[in-house]
């Protein structure tokens, strides 16, 4: 793969989740396969985003995520 992220379908999206690594509940937005290789060594890595009650998003790993209530 040469892009550097791509979308990942998962059985949360659009739902209302917690992050356990913060606590903060929010509703998933995307979860995304995302390069982050350096010069010598290819890396990837699943990212959930995660948008909080506050409208701001940020990302966890998505093994973090988990349904809330």
């Amino acid at each position: 793969m040469t892009d550097r992220y791509a979308y990942v379908p998962h059985r949360l999206l659009r739902r209302r989740v917690r992050d356990v690594a913060s606590g903060v509940e929010g509703e998933l937005m995307a979860v995304i396969n995302e390069n982050v290789s350096n010069s010598t060594h290819e890396h990837w890595v699943e990212l959930a985003y995660v948008r909080a009650a506050s409208g701001r998003e940020f990302s966890t790993a998505v093994d973090n995520i988990e349904p809330a209530g």
